[in-house]
């Protein structure tokens, strides 16, 4: 269960969201929703009452150089996002 979060979405969209108790993460791309739904619960003491995911994709990024021009794509990655029960709420930079 250990490595599944990786990291905190930050954004303005999800900064809104935590007003409804919802928080997103990234996550790994093997982790389950039980499995999400359990390190949470461990790592930050809360109860999750959902979870939902969603697989990203990469983005095409390209290069010109003076030989030529690159093509290539960033990694996918998994995001979940996490409901808690009313009065629970997640401090990200209290539990580093």
């Amino acid at each position: 269960m250990t490595g599944i979060l990786k990291r905190p979405i930050v954004t303005e969209k999800i900064t809104a969201m935590q007003e409804k108790r919802q928080y997103a993460f990234e996550v790994t791309t093997e982790a389950n929703k039980i499995e999400i739904a359990q390190a949470i619960e461990k790592k930050f003491k809360v109860t999750v009452l959902g979870v939902r995911t969603i697989v990203m994709k990469g983005k095409r990024k390209s290069q010109l150089t003076r030989r030529g021009r690159f093509e290539g794509r960033t990694n996918k990655w998994k995001k979940a996002v996490v409901t808690l029960k009313e009065g629970d709420k997640i401090d990200y930079f209290e539990n580093v």
